[in-house]
């Protein structure tokens, strides 16, 4: 695995040169392979979405193909058709779906997409686990370089991912660069060693701008929250699935004063609404499914902490925590083995870290900030600076490098005769 660390003006310099080779009369072409696509809510969809748009900044053009999981109202349907529009200079074609079968998505045009396409890209990166997406590409047969980024191992499906894992690992053998998001994921994950030699550290990074510098809006949000709820205000964001571990958050709360903000939606809901209430704290916790991008910002300004209790390696990286940091919100996450969670956040340097599914000790963490208010105070300050590491342009520029080596190094290969 290589992670070599350099500095942002090195990297700009570098990157720089390869920006501007690719903007001349041929640019960079770049086809992202991705499960969806903003609006629809995840991690990996915006870390797509983010790439793209800031890779086509650069010059680079770019596509995204995905599957449209929304109806013409704009409402989730098993069905669907196949829309393409732009985002910014980006092109996203949505390929219509026949059906989902356990979270499986059945559709059927992607080669009038891709492989009808395949000579006008220069590089596909595949946005893995994402294993109807892989199959496609295997299908295609395309001889066009493959960068995988490996967001995550598949955890809890144990039956499932003993059928997804020999696709995934065909995949991966044909990859010339598989892109992991911090240096600490790799060493625990067996499916990742046989690939080791080309593993590289590629971390996420996000539009910090928009928390460092909060519009009228955001800072009215967040004094809207404060006179509402008070002080202090507790935050978790995320989707209401199990290896979030809310239930955790919501019996923390037990334990400590204030209102707890659960800014999410998923399958859990009422599961844990019930658990608020059986912990008797529901009258303390706001629930959001969602919140504008500006809210968002302003939630983050009003909070006192962000609660990150997420419990398995399903969580690699966890953007929000970077989110969260930008905007001087410290964190409080929990040490999940061979995660690159606190990797992002580290303990007591940018946030505090306690032991998986422990509320009394994220309760503790939580008591120790309204104590100590020059600790809070000095998490803060080190959690804008470290979220300088997690810059969009430096993640695009960076992986522009990457593409360029692996163009080089498959130009480089004997051709069979």
């Amino acid at each position: 695995m290589s992670y070599v660390q350099i500095s942002q003006n090195d990297l700009f310099a570098r990157v720089r040169k390869t920006v501007e080779r690719s903007n001349g009369q041929n640019p960079l072409r770049i086809c992202h392979l991705s499960k969806y696509y903003p609006p629809q809510p995840g991690g990996i969809e915006t870390h797509v979405r983010t790439l793209a748009t800031s890779q086509a900044a650069l010059g680079a053009q770019v596509d995204v193909i995905c599957v449209n999981a929304c109806d013409r109202t704009g409402e989730d349907s098993p069905q669907t058709q196949t829309v393409e529009e732009f985002d910014r200079d980006v092109r996203v074609i949505r390929l219509g779906r026949m059906a989902t079968v356990a979270r499986f998505d059945m559709f059927t045009e992607f080669s009038r997409y891709f492989k009808q396409r395949g000579t006008q890209y220069d590089i596909a990166h595949l946005h893995a686990p994402n294993p109807a997406m892989g199959l496609h590409w295997a299908l295609s047969n395309s001889s066009v370089p493959l960068v995988v980024t490996h967001h995550s191992d598949i955890v809890k499906q144990r039956v499932l991912k003993h059928v997804i894992n020999p696709l995934l690992s065909y995949v991966y053998h044909r990859a010339s660069r598989v892109l992991i998001s911090n240096p600490l994921y790799a060493n625990g994950s067996d499916f990742l060693r046989p690939y080791h030699h080309r593993v590289e550290v590629l971390p996420f990074g996000i539009d910090l701008s928009i928390y460092q510098q909060p519009s009228d809006g955001a800072i009215a949000y967040a004094e809207h929250l404060r006179s509402t709820y008070g002080s202090p205000i507790w935050l978790s964001v995320g989707r209401l699935v199990y290896y979030k571990a809310l239930c955790v958050a919501i019996e923390a709360l037990k334990f400590v004063p204030g209102t707890l903000m659960i800014v999410g939606k998923g399958q859990l809901a009422e599961t844990l609404k019930q658990r608020a209430k059986e912990a008797g704290v529901s009258d303390r916790v706001v629930w959001k499914p969602y919140l504008s991008p500006e809210e968002l910002v302003g939630a983050y300004h009003a909070a006192t902490a962000l609660w990150f209790p997420s419990n398995a390696r399903s969580e690699a990286f966890g953007l929000v925590q970077v989110e969260a940091m930008a905007s001087g919100c410290p964190v409080i996450n929990a040490a999940i083995p061979h995660s690159g969670v606190t990797w992002v956040s580290r303990d007591r340097v940018e946030g505090l870290t306690v032991p998986v599914n422990d509320p009394q000790a994220m309760a503790q963490a939580a008591r120790h900030l309204l104590t100590d208010p020059d600790l809070r105070e000095r998490l803060s300050a080190a959690s804008r600076v470290r979220a300088g590491r997690f810059d969009q342009d430096l993640m695009a520029q960076e992986s522009l490098r990457i593409y360029q080596q692996v163009m080089r190094a498959t130009a480089a290969e004997p051709v069979l005769v």
